[in-house]
């Protein structure tokens, strides 16, 4: 089998005016297939994590990826299969991840505590979308062909 395998440009530097916003504390960008495109900590946190290290953010990019994929079989059951998923918000105990579709193939997901504004944090997610979103994009990966 042949294939290529192209290495994703790593985009955390793009994050910052994110991780900037009082109460966000990390923030990814994800493929559609769950690949870490980059990832970002706000400065001087404290806690259980306070910077996501690159194994941490390979995590996030994988849940980040499923929960996306997940709103997406439930946006087809009860709205078509057209529907596309916009912004998935999971709410804990400690704190908020919201994700959106940032361009085509990626996802930027963004890790906030309690204090955090949800609603300025999700416009100025959108926004960055609209700012940069072609630098967010994955292309989608070239098929595998044999050769015999």
């Amino acid at each position: 089998m042949a294939g290529t395998i192209s290495r994703l440009p790593d985009v955390g530097w793009m994050l910052r005016p994110l991780t900037q916003i009082p109460g966000v504390r990390h923030a990814v960008v994800v493929s559609e297939d769950g690949l870490r495109m980059g990832h970002g900590s706000a400065e001087g946190l404290t806690g259980d994590v306070p910077q996501l290290d690159v194994a941490e953010a390979e995590s996030l990019a994988a849940a980040c990826a499923a929960l996306t994929v997940t709103g997406q079989s439930t946006a087809a059951l009860l709205f078509g299969e057209d529907a596309g998923v916009r912004q998935l918000m999971v709410e804990s105990d400690k704190g908020f991840v919201l994700f959106t579709s940032a361009g085509q193939g990626a996802s930027l997901g963004v890790a906030t505590d309690m204090k955090a504004d949800v609603g300025l944090v999700a416009q100025q997610m959108q926004l960055l979308v609209a700012k940069i979103g072609a630098h967010l994009s994955s292309r989608p990966r070239e098929s595998m062909t044999s050769t015999s």
